[in-house]
This record gives structure tokens, sequence and C-alpha cells, in this order.
């Protein structure tokens, strides 16, 4: 009885080490490029600050909700703080891709 009991807790022990418990996404990334001439028309640049508990649009704060629903064409900067999550940050991209008129750019 007792090997029985140690290779139920072995299996247990393996199917909760294998198994992931947080959702994933997929989001596309690009290479920034480089060279090209400056355009004629001037772009909305909006500054967003991400962090584990807080997220600011231009300085207010906002929701991620409401972060999607106002941002809709222009430039987004994305500050991280340092102990920003990267499943926080990707869930800021999905939120944000598939725009035809926004680009995102991730400040170091």
């Amino acid at each position: 009885m007792t090997p029985l009991i140690d290779v139920i807790f072995l299996l247990l022990l393996f199917f909760m080490l294998t198994s992931t418990f947080s959702k994933f996404a997929e989001v596309e990334l690009s290479n920034a490029t480089g060279g090209s001439q400056p355009s004629d028309t001037q772009t909305e640049r909006l500054f967003v600050q991400l962090g584990p508990d807080r997220l600011t649009l231009n300085g207010a704060e906002v929701t991620l909700d409401q972060l999607t629903e106002q941002i809709e064409t222009g430039q987004v900067l994305v500050s991280l703080d340092p102990d920003t999550t990267s499943q926080r940050l990707v869930d800021l991209l999905v939120r944000l891709r598939g725009r035809e008129d926004l680009s995102v750019l991730v400040l170091e």
C-alpha cells in the first residue's frame, strides 16, 4: 500500500509542476526601422507609465479598459516601473495591437 501512495504523490507532483496556471498571449514584435524620412504630418504622442498596480496616461490614472478606449491613433511611449511584470506588459500590448495608425514603443 505504501508504494502505491508514493507513486500517486510522484504523479501528482509531476502534473503540478508541468501544468501552467497563468494565461499566455501571443504578441507580435517587429524590429525597429531606421533611416526613414520624417513625415510632414504631426503624430500625437501619448506617454504611458506602467507599474504593477498603476497605469497612467499622460500623468492621469486610468484603467486598462479606459486606456484602450482613449487611444486610437498616434505613437504610444510606454515606460515601465522597475518591478513591473512581463505579464502586465503583455496584457497592455495585447489590448493595443491590431490598430492601423498606432505605434507602440517600449522605453528601456
